[in-house]
């Protein structure tokens, strides 16, 4: 019993630990007063309303969704191949690939931002817009490769060989029997991977440029020259959407089996 009561008071620390932070930014969001204070004083909504009235985080934010999606379908269709062919085939160098495809996630983001902006800016002279979404799928495709992989490697490989064997082509056997079987783990892989690029900071402070920012590049300037709750106000929502986002699939799909 006693060490019950342990496990609790452990679990709840922990809890406090992990959520504490969120629930100071929520709270602070509904303060009256100009400046961020927690506990807040008097309510207020006005910091919510002055959020969508803000003109930099709405172009921003559309920026940044466009870049996510844009990225993550990108990712996706380059991700699900490779998965693919890791966890179907043997080959020489397969282990190197592996570690190749998982370099991205391994290499800390403020490396991999420089070393993308050495390349996309100063070796390849393109767009900055293009620039920012290469950069974002270059960060996103380990996610997709591994997520996808794991879905992979809990469907029976017999399936498919049963179709191949019915006179069915390798392509349309994955198109008709592998891919829907597996559609959890790419919806996972694609909202993984999306909350990702949505909300990266270290690349994408290196390959934004004038005219163009991400939203959390733009919270970040904000907070160089205001400390009032509107960051609270535009975090609470973000955390709540995110959150909305995260339940609805793990309820239609169970995807935290893949993640």
């Amino acid at each position: 019993m006693k060490k019950s009561k342990a496990l609790v008071l452990i679990l709840i620390l922990m809890l406090v630990f992990l959520l504490g932070p969120f629930l100071v930014i929520i709270l602070s969001s509904f303060g009256s007063e100009a400046l961020m204070k927690f506990p807040p004083k008097g309510f207020s909504l006005k910091w919510y309303d002055k959020v969508f009235n803000i003109k930099m985080f709405r172009t921003t934010f559309w920026i940044s969704l466009k870049v996510g999606l844009l990225a993550t379908g990108t990712a996706l269709l380059l991700g699900i191949p490779v998965a693919y062919t890791v966890v179907r085939f043997r080959f020489p160098g397969k282990s190197v690939i592996e570690l190749l495809f998982s370099s991205p996630a391994i290499v800390p983001g403020l490396v991999i931002g420089f070393s993308l902006l050495r390349f996309f800016i100063y070796v390849s002279n393109i767009p900055i817009i293009v620039g920012l979404y290469l950069g974002h799928t270059a960060i996103l495709l380990p996610y997709t490769v591994r997520v996808v992989s794991a879905s992979l490697r809990n469907f029976d490989p017999a399936v498919e060989d049963a179709a191949i064997s019915l006179g069915s082509s390798r392509l349309f056997s994955f198109l008709s029997v592998i891919l829907p079987n597996i559609r959890g783990g790419v919806v996972a892989a694609f909202i993984l991977a999306f909350i990702t690029s949505f909300n990266n900071i270290p690349v994408s402070l290196f390959l934004t440029g004038p005219g163009v920012a991400t939203l959390p590049i733009q919270m970040l300037v904000y907070m160089e020259y205001y400390f009032d709750p509107t960051i609270a106000a535009l975090s609470s929502i973000l955390i709540v959407i995110t959150v909305f986002i995260v339940q609805t699939a793990e309820k239609l799909l169970g995807i935290s089996q893949y993640v």
